[in-house]
Order: C-alpha cells, then structure tokens, then sequence
C-alpha cells in the first residue's frame, strides 16, 4: 500500500548499512520503471555497472516482476556478499523472485501516530495541550498511515488555530489529503483490469466488514467471476487485509480513496455507479435522479422509523445488482426494480408478504431480516440463481416457503423465528444445501422427515429451538454433516447410534457438535 513507510525503511537500512559494510558499488533505485522503459539496454547498462561487484542495491516500488527479474534473477552477476532490497506493493512479485526473507510493513500504533503528527505540525513530539483532542481524532483518521500524518501534520504547521484543525478534520473524514490520496491511487492503477477494480470498489463502498465467502457469492452472481481469486490479489497487494473471523478489511484511507473515485467520477449523484452517502442516496430516490450508471445503493436509516420511498424511484436504474434498505418502505409498483439484482439486503421490511410483482429471478443473496411477514410469498416463483436466502427475526413468520423451485439454495438463516412452527418438506429436496439456522425458533416442535435426505449439509443449528425434543436416527443420512448444534433445546437422550458418531461431552454441553472421523 502507498504511504505505508516502504521507501523510508528501506532508505533507513540502506543508510545503515553502507556504513557498516564494506560495499564497492551503491545503488539505491527509486526509478526502476524509467529504466526498464529504455528497453534492455538499462537493465543492461545497470547489470554492467553492478557485475562482480560487492554492491547494495535497493529497487524501490517495483510494480511487476518483468521490471526486476534480469536483475534479481540472475545473482551471479553480484559478488559474493552482496545485498538486494526489493520494495513493492505485491507480495506475490517477491515470491516469485524467491526472495530470502519478507517484511511486512504494518501501521504505526496510537502513540507512535501521533508523535510523528506532533514532530510535523508543532516541531515537538507531542501535541500543544488545547490541540491534543483535535490531534487524536486527525490522527485516528490517518490510520497509521506515515505519509499521511506527515502530510496533514505538515499542511497544519503555523496554522494553530482550532478553526484550521477542526477543517482538516471534517475535510479529512470525506477524502484523504491530496499527496496521500496520489500515492495510494497508485495502487489501484495497478490493478489488472476493470474486474478487479469493480470488486475493489465493490468492497470500498458496500462489503468492508463482512465475510469473504459471503462476498465472494455475491461478486461471482454479479459477473466478476473468480472473485476468490480477484480478492486474494488484492489482500496480497496490500489493498485488502483479512480481519477476526475471515472479515474483510481495509485501511480507512483506501477507503476513502476508492470512494473518493466513485464520487468523482461524476458532479450528480444519479450518474455514479456506486451511492452510499446518506445525502446522495436521498436526492437520488426522493427526486427521482437515478440513472442506468447505478450499480449499487445502500440506504442505512439513521433510526428505527421507516422512510417511504416510490418504487418508481428506481425505473431508470436498470444496471442495479447491489441493494441494501434499511427501514424502507417501497410505495408503487415493485416490477420498477432492477432485473439485474444480485444482492437484495432488506431490512424492516413492514408488508406481510412480498407482492406478487416481485419478482427478481436473478438474486443470488436474499435478507429480508427483522420484518414483519407471516409468509414469504403467495406462491414460490422460480429463483435458480438463489444460493443465500436469511429470514432471521422474522417475529411473524408461521411456515416456511415450498422450496421446490429454489434448486441452487446453499444456506438457509431463519434465526430468531419465534412463530415458525412449520418446515415445508421440499427442503429435503435441495441438494445442494450446506447450511440450515434455525437458532431461537422457539415454536418449532419438529423437523420434516425429509430433512435426512440433505446429504451435502454441513451444518445444522438448533440452538434454542426449546420445543425439539428428540434427535432421530435419520439424521445419520446427512454424511456431510459435521456441524450439529442443539444446545439449549428439549432433546434429553440421543440414540446409541448418533452418540457414536458424534462426541457425547460436545453433544449436550457445547454449542456445536463435531462427527468423529
């Protein structure tokens, strides 16, 4: 990633070291594109000057592994003792080079951050006293982003005043400061082609947060196939990072960089692809301002009350594949939303049962959480393409949907259903399901029959469903499953046959249950 401290590091041990060691021949290479711009004759020209010398070399920012492989390749051009310092932003280009050791830059800590702001914007290692809160908050901000606690604290020296501090603070929580945000558009320049850029700014503006799998599902419906493989490249160009609980992540700056992009990339809201901000996505659907440019809406209620918004609204958004409401309700005619939506995140939906007129074969991701449905459709429309369907905290659902015509569906979340009394037995019909939630269905007192012909689930939860009070032999009928979890319900005694292919002390005291292999 840009700015994280790459060049100076290296610069640091570089200047440490040449004084140590004895080297013949120096190098320290910040412009390693502009010599493989020459053509071979500066790789050339650079692997003469260095030939069987005892050389320090650093090439900086190295962006692709043509730019250095003549080089770092071929080590019998250097003298025995020699030293090469590779920078990039792509771990994979040291891997391939088959590099002896790899360093990770990681941020600076709370108090490291705000020394070097204090250094840059007051010449002393810690804030002046009345500008020490103001300080903390520019620097949380920063992320611990050295090139951008320099910059700031630069840009605020012989500006002490609490109107200036409190500026740079409210512009910086919009987009990154402008020799910041250079570098880090660096890094998405980088990128391979329009499919990695779409799923960073994807992730940018909507999925920071939330499970990779979960996101991967949505990115491969919408188009962007490969995306495991897409989201890999980018956690490993440092663009992306891997948080608790396989969440993604991202620095706060990129962020803000990416969506700094999308901002830019059009003056009206209607015409961006991507719309997140409150203010923008409000314009948007009161005034009717939508374009075929949108791709993805987020609209989060900043309270419980739901807003009303017309259906109509979103006519013109023809190319929309990302959805989430949050307290909305829709007024009008649902056959104006998108045929092309993959991901529909609805929350606080308050009509009984989805109209008739939605109908959205294309949905890969359907939550239709905390609602107040009694059921989910009059009648089940074909939807193949449906892999994730999450009905949790439904408080009035009574039965589930026929699940005939949702062949594809591979996890089914209804957690928190406290009326759900009734499992359609068509759900034994879907072969390929790996995951049923029925956590806190309190009124659910038993399970279709059918359920022990689901041979590809790995998972099933009970938890709290206090009205299941057996644990029937069929259940050895799912060979897949290596996830049982019946904490907290009305089961007493297990059959000899399930204890011995399941761990009886996880069985009844835990909350997931492991098969013995």
């Amino acid at each position: 990633m840009g700015g994280s401290g790459k060049t100076t590091t290296a610069r640091a041990i570089y200047n440490q070291i040449h004084l140590q060691w004895k080297f013949v021949d120096l190098s320290f290479i910040e412009n390693i594109k502009d010599i493989c711009n020459k053509g071979e004759g500066g790789v050339i020209h650079l692997q003469e000057q260095l030939k069987g010398k005892r050389a320090l070399i650093v090439l900086d920012d190295v962006s692709t592994y043509d730019q250095v492989k003549e080089i770092c390749v071929n080590r019998h051009y250097f003298a025995r003792g020699s030293v090469l310092i590779v920078t990039s932003r792509d771990v994979r280009i040291l891997q391939l080079l088959e590099v002896d050791h790899v360093y990770s830059i990681n941020e600076m800590d709370k108090n490291k951050s705000l020394e070097l702001f204090s250094w840059h914007a007051f010449r002393q290692p810690s804030p002046i006293k009345e500008f020490r809160q103001l300080s903390e908050n520019i620097v949380a901000c920063c992320g611990g982003l050295p090139l951008a606690l320099e910059a700031i604290g630069s840009s605020l020296r012989k500006r002490t005043t609490e109107k200036y501090f409190e500026n740079a603070l409210s512009e910086l929580r919009r987009s990154p400061n402008g020799k910041v945000q250079k570098a880090l558009i660096k890094s998405y320049d980088g990128l391979e082609d329009d499919c990695q850029r779409n799923i960073f700014l994807d992730i940018c503006c909507f999925f920071i947060g939330k499970d990779i799998a979960y996101v991967t599902e949505i990115l491969n419906g919408c188009g962007l196939y490969a995306a495991d493989t897409k989201i890999t490249d980018l956690i490993e160009r440092s663009l992306l990072k891997v948080e608790k609980n396989n969440k993604l992540g991202m620095h706060d700056m990129l962020r803000d960089m990416g969506r700094a992009i999308v901002e830019r990339s059009a003056k009206k809201p209607g015409e961006r692809s991507r719309l997140w901000f409150h203010e923008d996505v409000h314009k948007v659907l009161t005034k009717n301002r939508g374009t075929k440019t949108v791709k993805g809406l987020v609209w989060k209620s900043q309270s419980n009350n739901n807003v009303f918004f017309k259906a109509d609204s979103f006519r013109k958004m023809k190319k929309l594949r990302l959805l989430q409401l949050d307290h909305v309700d829709l007024t009008g005619d649902y056959v104006h939303l998108s045929q092309k939506l993959r991901w529909l995140h609805w929350q606080g939906f308050t009509g009984d049962r989805i109209p008739d007129e939605f109908y959205q074969k294309n949905l890969v991701v359907f939550e239709l959480e905390h609602n107040n449905i009694e059921q989910v459709w009059n009648e089940t429309k074909s939807m193949e393409k449906l892999k994730i369907l999450n009905l949790s905290h439904s408080k009035y659902f009574t039965s589930t949907p026929d699940f005939s015509k949702l062949p594809n569906l591979e996890k089914l979340i209804m957690e928190d259903c406290p009326h759900l009394s009734e499992v359609h037995q068509s759900i034994g019909d879907l072969s390929k399901l790996l995951l049923i939630n029925l956590k806190d269905c309190t009124s659910l007192s038993n399970l279709p029959e059918k359920i022990n012909q689901l041979t590809s689930l790995t998972t099933l939860i009970l938890s709290g469903c206090s009205k299941i009070d057996r644990l029937e032999e069929g259940i050895l009928q799912m060979e897949s499953l290596t996830t049982l979890a019946i904490n907290d319900t009305g089961v007493k005694e297990v059959p000899y046959s399930v204890l011995g292919a399941f761990n009886n002390s996880e069985l009844f005291g835990y909350n997931a249950t492991q098969r013995i292999n």
